[in-house]
């Protein structure tokens, strides 16, 4: 691939999950009989989507250490924004030593995902894009584990990728759940590709010269703020 492509998000999706199903994968819905977590979502989604000013944006979501709920906040941030059904949402597993997407969201990924990608042993990017049981949700999964995984996401063929995502349709969002800033420098190098960063630290546990330190990796001019997970 010499440049990027825009591509299509029309997918067809699988038989979507019910209330139930998502309740035990802990993903926010419409009817959710305690709707205080969705109506968390939809502000945090209003926001990011207000900055964007109506322009294709990929944000990263990544916490201040492991554990602190990096995943949940941007799974339910991407199903937050699939609830308008003028928007669709692509979520991109960038946590390559630990993905969890793929089981949360029950995507095999037989096709292979984002570092098959990356390592050329997968061509087309809408070989990895995947429908999820979440209306108006797609899945790039991690694929297969990778220690070493800096080179792969501070790529040409990363920024093709993401350029790909943004040129696909003004009405998609791109949504990366990135690692924890403490566990690798992917934070940081993720941060740098994408247009917006959001900032998750575990409520009560982490200190505020360790939230401190986690917000100066990133840019304070993309550095939309601190989302606290688990709040009484």
């Amino acid at each position: 691939m010499s440049e990027s492509q825009p591509l299509s998000t029309e997918l067809v999706a699988p038989i979507q999950f019910s209330g139930r199903q998502l309740a035990e994968r802990r993903i926010v819905s419409h009817d959710m009989a305690d709707s205080r977590p969705a109506d968390a979502f939809r502000d945090l989604r209003t926001q990011l989507l207000a900055r964007q000013e109506g322009r294709p944006a990929v944000s990263l979501v990544s916490a201040v250490q492991r554990h602190s709920g990096g995943s949940f906040v941007a799974l339910n941030l991407a199903a937050a924004i699939a609830f308008d059904e003028s928007r669709r949402a692509v979520l991109v597993d960038c946590n390559l030593r630990a993905p969890v997407l793929h089981e949360r969201l029950a995507v095999k990924a037989e096709r292979g995902g984002l570092v098959d990608y990356l390592e050329g042993q997968v061509e087309r990017l809408e070989d990895i894009l995947y429908p999820t049981g979440v209306a108006r949700l797609m899945l790039i999964p991690a694929g297969q584990r990778r220690e070493a995984s800096g080179e792969l996401l501070d790529s040409d063929r990363m920024r093709m990728l993401l350029d790909s995502l943004r040129g696909s349709d003004g009405r998609c969002s791109v949504v990366l759940d990135g690692p924890a800033v403490s566990s690798s420098p992917d934070a940081r190098i993720l941060s740098q590709l994408a247009d917006f960063s959001v900032l998750v630290a575990g409520y009560g546990r982490e200190t505020t010269a360790a939230l401190k330190e986690a917000a100066a990796v990133f840019d304070p001019r993309r550095l939309c703020g601190v989302v606290f997970n688990r709040v009484p």
